[in-house]
């Protein structure tokens, strides 16, 4: 299950948040840690889109859906089905790739060009072969926690779709959480929210429905930069 929260700044307009130019979001999962840092110049409206969604605490409760290991995992159909039918129509423009689908590396999945929504995947291994030429744009990855990432459970990976196109994802989005629950066993319980730029970050960690923490991550400057109804192929 995922979950996000954010302190101190507004809930930005439907398609009108602009994310800052680096900025990182943690998400508690029920295996542990993950933290990754956005680069909007990677892939602006995917950036700008994901940044949306943790404000509006999109991914609170998500549950990973499709694992498959050494592959990615994806994450990213809202547990209510009223709100996962609600973004299906909310896509946003391709970004042209300018990062390769290394190990860590963060994307919006995609079934269709100028089709991604909601659904985000982290490459569990070097993909650049495989997504690369498809165009799957990476806006960030992961800085901490990869160890989390693999520890995830994969067997339930090809019952949701063998690829990021691939899908079987119809009882994802009519079942909720009722459903995902029953299945899919890893999830996101928090994800922390940036309030402005990287230096100066609070976030909220929600597990469950209850407020559990809230912390400032430490600042990663000088870091090396290493459907949408889809995920990657």
């Amino acid at each position: 299950m995922l979950g996000t929260a954010l302190r101190a700044a507004p809930t930005p307009a439907a398609g009108s948040a602009r994310a800052p130019e680096v900025f990182t979001v943690q998400l508690e999962t029920s295996r542990g840690v993950v933290e990754i840092e956005v680069h909007r110049d990677w892939a602006p409206h995917g950036a700008d889109r994901f940044y949306d969604l943790v404000h509006r605490r999109y991914y609170d409760g998500n549950r990973f859906f499709r694992v498959i290991a050494g592959r990615w995992a994806q994450f990213g159909i809202h547990g209510d089905p009223r709100e996962a039918a609600r973004w299906l129509a909310r896509t946003i423009p391709d970004d042209p790739r300018k990062e390769s689908n290394l190990r860590g590396t963060v994307a919006f999945a995609f079934a269709v060009p100028e089709g991604r929504t909601t659904q985000v995947f982290v490459n569990l291994g070097d993909n650049a072969d495989r997504l690369d030429a498809q165009g799957f744009a990476p806006f960030g990855r992961v800085v901490e926690g990869m160890e989390v990432m693999d520890a995830l459970y994969a067997a339930y990976g090809e019952a949701a779709g063998g690829g990021i196109r691939a899908g079987h994802q119809e009882p994802l989005f009519t079942g909720g959480n009722t459903y995902l629950a029953r299945a899919f066993p890893a999830w996101i319980t928090s994800a922390g929210r940036p309030t402005r730029a990287l230096q100066h970050r609070v976030v909220d960690a929600v597990v469950g429905r209850a407020l559990t923490s809230a912390h400032l991550p430490r600042s990663h400057h000088g870091r090396p930069r290493g459907h949408s109804r889809g995920c990657a192929a």
